[in-house]
């Protein structure tokens, strides 16, 4: 199991990096490419923040010192949680998720000084701040971690119950 997870880390993180440098070498910043007329864009855009822009107007080298450390912390962390509930798969395949974000994002950080971001939806007035592939797979394993503690380990309590 611990090599499928290895793997899948991996594969996201080079798909996370790959798409970055498409954009980076195939567009101009700010440049956005219509894919569905008024819900999709393809963008690019550096973001200086965590998560959709939090902290981005941090003083720059607090901002960098900071995020660099929280994300080391973070990936020591998720290391360790991976390592102690590997039994438990939802769990291991979340951690993996998350953790493989993390490191796609901070390798932004470490050689941009920015996080790359492309994906943009929007309709009308309302925007989604733009995400990219290492947006996503934080956010789907922090979603099936709380899928997991919320329901199924309710579930799993009742049961036992």
């Amino acid at each position: 199991m611990k090599k499928i997870m290895l793997a899948m880390a991996a594969a996201i993180v080079v798909l996370d990096q790959v798409t970055k440098a498409y954009i980076v070498k195939n567009f101009m910043l700010h440049e956005g490419r219509p894919v569905i007329d008024g819900f999709f864009d393809i963008t690019y855009v550096l973001n200086p923040g965590a998560a959709f822009g939090f902290l981005g107007t941090l003083n720059e080298a607090y901002r960098k010192l900071f995020f660099i450390a929280v994300t080391i912390l973070a990936i020591a962390c998720v290391t360790y949680l991976l390592v102690k509930e590997k039994e438990m798969k939802l769990r291991l395949f979340s951690y993996t998720l998350v953790l493989a974000g993390a490191v796609g994002n901070f390798i932004d950080r470490l050689f941009v000084g920015k996080v790359v971001d492309f994906l943009l939806f929007y309709y009308k007035h309302w925007q989604w701040p733009a995400f990219n592939v290492a947006d996503i797979a934080i956010s789907t394993g922090i979603g099936l971690l709380l899928l997991d503690y919320i329901f199924i380990k309710r579930s799993t309590n009742e049961n036992n119950a």
